[in-house]
């Protein structure tokens, strides 16, 4: 399975101290989001990863609280739901 995001121009991002907001352009909605999940979009807004490959970019560019593929599975879950990130 790959994840994809939509590119980065199509969501505003503001940092808010612990979070993240992110306006979502096609949705018109404003997300309050914590880490990983901005730096999640990020990676994926540039091109699409299999679970595997995303956690191992994760974990090579920052320092994860919890990196294993059960954490990143729920969070993909959380950014499917919100309609961040498709999965194909």
């Amino acid at each position: 399975m790959t994840f994809r995001a939509d590119p980065s121009d199509a969501r505003r991002a503001a940092p808010l101290d612990a979070f993240t907001a992110v306006y979502h352009r096609r949705s018109g909605i404003t997300h309050l989001l914590t880490e990983p999940a901005p730096q999640i979009l990020a990676i994926l807004s540039e091109h699409g990863l299999s679970l595997d490959a995303l956690l191992a970019r994760l974990s090579q560019d920052y320092d994860l609280a919890d990196p294993t593929r059960d954490a990143l599975a729920a969070r993909l879950d959380e950014l499917i739901v919100a309609g961040l990130v498709t999965a194909s």
